[in-house]
């Protein structure tokens, strides 16, 4: 006999609300008809349009309350807002013992879904919120306000971990402030609340002048002005305005008192020092919840023109910030019991970063793709999503590269489509028209994000790698050291030296490709085609025993290299860059690199 499988449990990722009236039981014992006439017209009148109209559906009815659930977090918290203040108005009148007010608790989680009912913790954290939540209140969680947040004209109260019941770790939670309903959550009364500070935002404080020297004020001042400048062009980062941020100028503050009071989760000091013809530029950035000290740094720098330093110092400070941020939001984000999808975006860079290995590409997409589960419209997400999918095409890492390119293409065109400015997304853009044929319409959409974003690294290593494409290996050296220099630390400088590498091993350099490849590698031995390209430089020096060494790092991190692989991606038709790329594989072949 044939065993029947099991029946697969349906899932799915929703906004829940759960409403019940405070006070029920006391109201009922008071008034049961009154009551229930009340309630039941409350519910038609107020509640049911709402709900209908942001795209929820009422699961069912408990009684003194119900269970929604919505598609997205917005329209939950959208819903909530439009029939709490109804019922505000329709009960207004009436005496405060005899008055319906619900409680409202929105959570977002993975639910088991049945015909008529939802269950899993994420309904449960709902539940339980609700509980917290004063009459007439509405308490969401950490997971849903990281969606809502900037996205909906209501304040929110940070109310702090809370230790709910049967639910096994604290779950962050915030109410609607005071002045939407008359209140916010238990206790609020005799204890003031302050709002989290929102995600992504810092200051950047006077920078210091030490050694005192009037004359270097302007300088220093400068530095400090061009960097809040700078950082403000980082998508979705909330800098502090220069003019409050020189408000503390000259006095000794803690950094966490600053972080409360200007509401920001980061602060970045730092002091220039110049001694004869030599300048210093310390820096730290700092948690100001935490008062952490998150990274710091050092720039000793020659005077030369003081106002081209000054670009050079604020550019490279920007770029590092710019992975700084990445790296410590990535860090929160791990520690989230309900990640949003800016979370889940951060833990995708933090993926990326690792290395052009097959198991970080997958990582990375899956958390971008999770992302958009959540937010179809994620602009930094669908960024992601492209910049995994051409580099796992341009790096030889999949069977399917033509679909890759053109997935890529797509999730570019529709992020620049939300966001027509977004200087990374003009840059990966222009890389997948590099890599398909197009290089010239690349190094067009690369100079297009320049304009953008005159800190942008990135599109000047495409540029780069473009040059070799359209026959011109002999340039790209000059557009990575100009990449280099806005960002020594960036992490993407790996991939970076590997173009150059590749650019030399093009033009017969192979002495100095075989420096280029090894420096990427010592930067990220995650790199698997540097590994092979090293592997091609060693072979045609006549080392054959280190490239075959360097053929099986390249093997072990991606055993599907082989030369029927690399040679199925044209790049170009340019005959220069055709002439040369035999060498290339004929290299490959001496490391005894397979042919299928």
């Amino acid at each position: 006999m044939v065993q029947e499988r099991p029946k697969r449990v349906e899932r799915r990722l929703s906004a829940i609300l759960a409403a019940d009236v405070a006070g029920y039981s006391r109201l009922m014992h008071n008034d049961e008809e009154a009551t229930h006439v009340e309630l039941t017209a409350l519910v038609t009148d107020a509640v049911v349009p709402a709900i209908v109209e942001h795209g929820g559906r009422i699961v069912k009815n408990t009684g003194d309350g119900f269970l929604a659930e919505f598609t997205s977090s917005v329209e939950a918290v959208r819903a909530a807002v439009q029939f709490q203040t109804r019922i505000k108005q329709l009960t207004i009148n009436e005496d405060e013992e005899r008055r319906i007010a619900f409680r409202v608790g929105i959570n977002v989680g993975d639910v088991i879904v049945e015909p008529h009912d939802i269950f899993g913790d994420g309904v449960n954290i709902a539940a339980r919120l609700e509980g917290i939540a004063d009459p007439g209140g509405i308490c969401i969680s950490s997971s849903a306000y990281d969606q809502v947040w900037g996205k909906i004209e209501v304040d929110f109260a940070d109310l702090g971990d809370q230790n709910l019941k049967n639910i096994a770790r604290p779950v962050r939670a915030y109410a609607v402030a005071r002045d939407k309903f008359g209140s916010t959550a238990k206790g609020s009364r005799t204890t003031p609340i302050l709002p989290r500070a929102p995600r992504l935002s810092m200051v950047v404080l006077p920078f210091a002048n030490i050694g005192g020297n009037p004359e270097q004020d302007y300088f220093v001042d400068g530095v400090t002005e061009s960097l809040t400048t700078d950082l403000s062009r980082i998508r979705g980062l909330f800098v502090i305005g220069r003019h409050t941020a020189f408000s503390y100028k000259g006095k000794s503050i803690d950094l966490k008192q600053i972080g409360r009071e200007l509401d920001v989760l980061y602060v970045l000091e730092g002091s220039v020092q110049r001694s004869a013809n030599q300048l210093r530029v310390n820096v730290q950035f700092v948690d100001a919840e935490s008062g952490a000290h998150l990274w710091a740094d050092r720039f000793d720098k020659p005077i030369c023109d003081l106002f081209e330093l000054q670009d050079e110092i604020v550019s490279r400070l920007a770029n590092a910030l710019n992975a700084q941020l990445i790296a410590a939001e990535a860090r929160r984000s791990e520690h989230s019991l309900h990640p949003s999808a800016l979370d889940l975006y951060f833990q995708g860079m933090a993926r990326w970063n690792k290395g052009v290995t097959p198991a970080h590409m997958a990582q990375a997409r899956s958390f971008f793709e999770r992302a958009l589960e959540l937010d179809p419209d994620n602009v930094e997400a669908l960024v992601g999503i492209g910049a995994v999918d051409v580099t796992r095409a341009g790096f030889f890492l999949a069977d399917n590269p033509d679909a890759l390119f053109a997935a890529a293409e797509a999730a570019l065109n529709k992020a620049m489509s939300l966001a027509p400015q977004h200087a990374l997304a003009h840059a990966f853009l222009g890389s997948v028209l590099l890599c398909t044929k197009r290089a010239i319409e690349g190094i067009a959409e690369c100079e297009h994000a320049l304009e953008l974003n005159p800190n942008l690294a990135e599109a000047h290593a495409f540029i780069g790698c473009a040059q070799a494409f359209s026959g011109r290996a002999e340039e790209t050296e000059a557009h990575v050291h100009k990449a280099m220099r806005l960002s020594p630390r960036d992490e993407g400088t790996y991939r970076w030296m590997t173009w150059v590498g590749f650019s030399k091993l093009l033009l017969g350099a192979d002495a100095e490709a075989v420096v280029w490849f090894r420096r990427g590698l010592n930067s990220n031995p995650n790199n698997p085609i540097a590994h092979l390209d090293l592997a091609a430089a060693l072979a045609h020096l006549g080392k054959l025993d280190e490239a075959r060494a360097s053929r099986n790092k390249a093997l072990a991190l991606n055993p599907t290299l082989t030369i029927r692989r690399l040679k199925g991606i044209p790049f170009s038709d340019d005959p220069t860059f055709r002439e040369q790329g035999r060498r290339v594989i004929q290299g490959m072949r001496l490391a005894g690199v397979p042919e299928e």
